[in-house]
């Protein structure tokens, strides 16, 4: 037995307990939520990412301007551009995020993200973290919210991923004990858990959705899984107007598929790692991750953001322009609604419904056999100010 081996694992794994520890007495102190309607001026961030991203970012934050142009003029809103937010620079810099790019992030109070690359294990990157997961982290983004809507088949489903915690909060932290053994680590803690569940609770609260389903591996992985669903059962009590229901992750996966079940799903609250994957699922009954937007969103801080990665391929086979901005343009009218416009944001979404599910007279196919982002972004913008547009979205609605 390699004695050695094991000291170093332990002294590593130690040093993580006690970042985790810390996090936790963090996390204890933590301000309220921000009221954004108090603010004298809203300042939002758009990070073009690398990839694709900057091609649909530009089509997105021509829309969110559009939207908000009568608070940009006022000086309620201000919106700018955050460069360096790139593979290349965050490899130069080894870095997850480069700091000075960080130290910008912060000035801004909401930001809409395109997609990043993240380095796999034998890319031709530095093994660097994903920049998705360490924003989160710094700005403790606690809560990913992603809503998938296909009103034809009643789904209306609206995920909270839990986004600090379980097997990602510590992807890069694994330890390779020896050539023959590697261990990762995933991470609950009660105030992180809490957080998130009440969360879910508060949104069903509020939108009247009279069910919230916990989604864990509690079975096999019983101590973090097994937190976050017993306190999940605790916070239950709490709203006694809301049905509570648990399933575990294999299973969900396969109902989210069955016809005589998956209407019955409303809220749904998920640790980190299996959001991910649920939600890429759900967002294909919607049109693919192309279409899906996410929210993360914490007491002071939020980015909103496309659900799918940068499409590098895309960009080498010169389609890039051809790259589907729907998602990203979900997430903008997620950001909307969650500074105050939530009329604005209703359209926005109706429109996207229209264009991307309904009509579908320009269709987005990922090359030059469909529309350009560009294109679509027109027709899309076109269909938000026709005067019909409610009437229409109903129409179809009844259809």
């Amino acid at each position: 037995m390699n004695k050695d081996a094991i000291e170093r694992a332990k002294e590593k794994f130690g040093k993580l307990l006690e970042q985790q520890l810390a996090r936790v007495e963090k996390i204890k102190k933590e301000p309220d939520w921000v009221d954004y309607a108090k603010m004298k001026t809203i300042r939002i961030g758009i990070l073009p990412g690398d990839g694709i991203g900057p091609f649909i970012a530009k089509e997105s934050a021509m829309v969110l301007r559009h939207l908000l142009a009568p608070e940009v003029k006022s000086g309620k809103v201000f919106i700018a551009d955050i460069e360096g937010f790139t593979i290349e620079r965050r490899a130069a810099e080894n870095a997850a995020i480069p700091p000075a790019v960080m130290e910008e992030i912060r000035t801004f109070d909401v930001t809409l993200k395109g997609p990043t690359t993240t380095p796999r294990k034998g890319d031709p990157w530095p093994n660097i973290e994903s920049c998705n997961v360490a924003v989160r982290k710094e700005l403790d983004l606690f809560a990913n919210i992603r809503p998938v809507r296909v009103p034809r088949e009643g789904i209306d489903w609206m995920f909270f991923r839990e986004n600090t915690e379980g097997a990602y909060a510590m992807g890069s932290s694994g330890v390779e004990v020896t050539d023959d053994l590697a261990i990762d680590f995933t991470v609950a803690t009660t105030q992180g858990s809490d957080r998130l569940i009440r969360a879910a609770f508060e949104y069903a609260k509020k939108a009247g959705r009279k069910r919230v389903t916990i989604v864990t591996k509690a079975n096999v992985i019983k101590t973090t899984d097994g937190k976050f669903l017993s306190i999940g059962q605790k916070i239950a009590k709490d709203y006694p107007g809301i049905e509570m229901d648990d399933w575990y992750i294999d299973i969900m996966t396969a109902k989210l598929v069955d016809t005589k079940r998956r209407n019955q799903f409303q809220v749904l609250a998920l640790p980190n790692l299996y959001g991910d994957i649920l939600t890429d699922e759900a967002a294909e009954f919607q049109g693919g991750v192309g279409t899906a937007g996410s929210g993360n969103i914490g007491k002071r801080y939020a980015m909103f953001e496309a659900i799918h990665g940068s499409a590098p391929r895309m960009v080498d086979e010169g389609r890039a322009q051809f790259a589907d901005p729907c998602s990203m343009i979900r997430a903008a009218a997620m950001l909307i609604r969650h500074i105050g416009y939530g009329d604005r944001a209703d359209k926005l979404e109706m429109a996207l419904d229209v264009c991307g599910q309904f009509e579908k007279k320009l269709v987005m196919t990922g090359r030059s056999t469909g529309a350009t982002g560009n294109q679509f972004c027109k027709y899309l913008m076109e269909t938000m100010e026709n005067p019909d547009l409610k009437k229409r979205w109903e129409g179809y609605m009844k259809a």
